[in-house]
């Protein structure tokens, strides 16, 4: 038995928008699919979120490009086909695996939306049904209060992509209009309105039915200020503005956000993508890390950190101690080497005392000379316990592991003592371990010979996660039993203040 296959409209924003069925077929579903730009945040998945439930598998599909130039040698057209082909595939796999894949698309699947492109590749080799949703159309006019056309009048669909002449010849033929995907087509499109005679009687509406709603006549709208889920209307002439009640016009405008997620190109070799998970969870994981998980064919990483990737039937997991980072590093751009687009995790900044340094090491070697290896930073854990605490490195800093595994305890103590001696805050990472017991004591009182036993300490522990705690210490009163593994330190500089539990250090230097 093969899964089955669902294209389901959102309507046009509000969650209250989604149909029934569609509600009830999103909680039901194994996989939960949604496309995304590249700064891998979904419209679509914000929208159904109040429906789905844990352990859904998701299946986040990113558009290699949007508005942007490709080199691809099919140029932008080639480059997409080719991203559908491959977001096919994926859902294919669950499909085949007999588990039911809801694609989510705004407004309705088959109305300018992204699922008609998945439908045309799977539903002949898979069963599948289409749920209507509410058209962003119809939302606008809602919004505004106006009805779209009355009697035997005509409607216009219109995309803000066509040309500014045949804009201003269909608007100028018809009885009412709504021209979609404005964006940066918006000035053209005004023009048309102007050009055909009916600037005057057309709206403007952004994010119909949201809480970032904005309607204002088209004529006053400033080319700026337009995303692309934005509408321009004409209503029905059969009934004037003056006879209508205009609805609010809501919150101001959203701008669009911005992101540099960089996807693997579909089709091409494997890579190897180094991926920062931050400290704890998906709150802390940034679009752009989240977006190469859900690509990834396979995920490699330190056993605690890969249980921290969400499990995808479709992907396959490659574990391994802590201590064997080189072979991981080999392991993963072998992987690559086959065609596999595998992403190798880390807590943290891949970049801070984590994998990407040694995936950027082997790979140096005359093997892998071909592979494509990309770093995607993450939160580090000292960020994350600075800003628990307040502000504690807003000056200069130092950042040090107390770890003798990779390098001997002189060189940590030579460090310790030349950031001492430089009134450096210190971001201590590795204090402890059930191996190391002895590190802690060593380095505080070797501080303590530069700094005042008043020096505040900040010791987080499992931040962002189920046991997170914050402590300030003075550095005399650090003991080292209640440091383990999963804390960091941050001592404090001879300016680091502390105002009604808050840690801070001024921007400004004496003597500045």
């Amino acid at each position: 038995m093969t899964g089955k296959l669902y294209g389901v409209g959102l309507g046009p924003g509000d969650p209250e928008l989604v149909t029934v069925k569609a509600a009830r077929l999103i909680g039901a579903a194994d996989v939960i699919a949604y496309h995304a730009a590249r700064h891998g945040r979904s419209i679509a998945r914000s929208v159904a979120a109040p429906y789905l439930r844990e352990g859904q598998i998701e299946e986040l599909l990113v558009y290699p490009l949007t508005t942007e130039t490709t080199d691809h040698p099919g140029g932008y057209q080639g480059a997409m086909d080719e991203f559908y082909a491959d977001a096919a595939e994926r859902l294919a796999a669950h499909l085949d695996a007999g588990r039911d894949v809801v694609v989510l698309a705004e407004g309705d699947p088959l109305f300018y939306g992204s699922y008609m492109h998945m439908h045309k590749r799977l539903a002949h080799r898979f069963p599948a049904e289409v749920v209507p949703g509410v058209t962003s159309v119809s939302g606008a006019s809602a919004a505004l209060g106006r009805p779209l056309v009355e009697r035997d009048e005509v409607l216009t669909i219109l995309p803000g992509t066509l040309d500014a002449e045949t804009l201003a010849a269909r608007l100028a033929d018809t009885d009412a209009a709504a021209v979609m995907k404005l964006g940066r087509t918006f000035g053209k499109v005004r023009d048309a309105f102007e050009r055909a005679g009916k600037l005057g009687d057309a709206w403007y509406v952004e994010r119909a039915s949201t809480g970032a709603q904005r309607i204002a006549p088209l004529a006053d709208v400033d080319p700026t200020t337009v995303p692309y889920f934005s509408l321009a209307l004409l209503p029905s002439p059969a009934t004037p503005a003056e006879d209508c009640v205009l609805p609010g016009t809501g919150a101001p405008s959203v701008a669009a956000g911005t992101g540099a997620v960089q996807p693997s190109v579909p089709g091409q070799r494997g890579e190897v993508v180094v991926v920062g998970l931050g400290p704890a969870g998906r709150d802390w994981l940034t679009p752009e890390a989240s977006a190469a998980l859900t690509e990834a064919d396979d995920v490699v990483g330190y056993t605690p950190y890969v249980a921290k990737v969400p499990v995808n039937p479709r992907q396959r997991r490659h574990s391994s101690d802590n201590r064997v980072e080189a072979e991981r590093a080999e392991f993963a751009l072998d992987l690559a080497l086959s065609g596999r687009r595998v992403a190798v995790v880390s807590s943290g900044d891949p970049g801070v005392f984590a994998m990407a340094s040694a995936v950027l090491e082997v790979a140096t070697g005359e093997r892998w000379r071909d592979v494509p290896v990309r770093v995607l930073p993450g939160l580090t854990a000292a960020q994350a316990v600075a800003s628990r605490a307040g502000a504690p490195l807003g000056h200069d800093f130092c950042v040090l592991s107390l770890s003798d595994y990779l390098k001997p305890w002189d060189v940590i103590a030579g460090r310790l003592e030349a950031a001492a001696r430089a009134d450096l805050v210190l971001a201590i990472y590795n204090p402890a371990s059930k191996t190391r017991t002895w590190q802690v004591e060593r380095a505080r009182d070797l501080l303590l010979e530069h700094r005042s036993p008043d020096t505040p300490v900040v010791i987080g522990r499992d931040v962002g996660g189920a046991q997170e705690s914050i402590r300030v210490v003075r550095l005399a009163d650090l003991d080292p039993t209640t440091i383990d593994m999963r804390c960091l330190l941050i001592i404090g500089s001879s300016q680091t203040k502390v105002h009604d539990g808050v840690v801070f250090t001024p921007r400004h230097y004496p003597g500045a």
